[in-house]
């Protein structure tokens, strides 16, 4: 809501435009009300905001706590890429999903599924499945799905994820066979993944990732946990060089932290591997407005960079 034009505004008025309480202590010096009214340095008045708005448009990228693997992969956090969003006002509360812990064996402890990231009332990012087992327990559905276990001796069908709700995600790799079972990866924002190759002995690797540069670098973000070894049967890697790679013991952890990646899958009685965290990046054109997170300035961008739970501040 604006500021009223051509007319005469109170202080209080400019505190509730800020999101501040009506009554703060509050001078036509300080920098926010020097970036409300637009002007930076100088003389400034009252007539100055006329009219202003704190309202302004970002971009925002959220991504889902990866889950963590068992036999198979575990499957990405869920990724969410929004331009053009409108805030001002009332603070935004932001959590952020953590890593799925890995199934503690791999016989039958499934992965656990990422936790969720949410930033508002805009919009939420599911965490990622959890692996499957090489016992009775299949993978879980999530942001994107996880793989699936070996579940001798007929295999098992890799998990479907959320798309009810949009954003970008996959489905869980399978494990086909009837005897020597090749464990499925977790699927991945990028793609789904791979199923295993039980003729090949070869497991499936965790699927890709999506590459974003919002921070100022591309990274890739939300890749799925490689599916893990059985008896005879090559590991396969984790997706885009980010998911947790399987392995012939204790599986992969997803790395590095806070990009929503699932963890590796492990072989018989070992640990899985632990998904990697979410995380919420906001940017805006121009110099700082909002705060919350860690801020960074790069090419005339403002970034806030949300790593653990917080507040954005517009």
């Amino acid at each position: 809501m604006a500021l009223p034009n051509n007319t005469t505004i109170s202080l209080n008025q400019v505190n509730t435009e800020l999101g501040l309480s009506a009554t703060a202590n509050i001078s036509l010096n300080q920098a926010a009300v020097r970036t409300l009214f637009g002007v930076a340095s100088g003389q400034i008045s009252m007539s100055d905001g006329w009219g202003k708005s704190n309202t302004y448009s970002v971009n925002y990228l959220l991504v889902g706590g990866g889950g963590g693997g068992s036999n198979g992969g575990g499957g990405a956090g869920k990724y969410r890429y929004v331009t053009g969003v409108t805030v001002g006002g009332s603070a935004l509360a932001v959590t952020i999903g953590a890593g799925g812990a890995g199934g503690a064996n791999g016989y039958d402890n499934r992965g656990s599924n990422g936790g969720d990231s949410i930033f508002g009332s805009f919009t939420s990012s599911e965490g990622g499945g959890g692996g499957g087992t090489q016992g009775s327990l299949g993978p879980s559905q999530g942001g994107s799905g996880g793989g699936a276990g070996r579940i001798y001796p007929n295999g098992s069908t890799g998990a479907a994820w959320a798309s009810g709700s949009g954003g970008n995600g996959s489905e869980g790799g399978n494990a086909p066979g009837t005897n020597l079972v090749a464990p499925g990866g977790g699927g991945g924002a990028g793609g789904a993944g791979q199923n295993g190759n039980s003729a090949a002995s070869i497991a499936g690797n965790g699927g890709l990732g999506l590459a974003n540069s919002i921070s100022g670098t591309s990274l890739f973000y939300a890749a799925g946990g490689g599916g893990g070894s059985t008896n005879a049967v090559t590991p396969g890697s984790g997706g885009s060089g980010i998911g947790g790679n399987g392995t012939t013991g204790v599986g992969g952890a997803a790395s590095p932290a806070n990009r929503g990646s699932g963890g590796g899958g492990s072989f018989d009685a070992s640990a899985g591997g632990a998904g990697s965290s979410g995380v919420l990046i906001i940017t805006y054109a121009g110099s700082q407005r909002g705060s919350g997170g860690t801020y960074t300035s790069v090419g005339g961008y403002s970034i806030h960079t949300f790593t653990s739970s917080g507040t954005y501040t517009p």
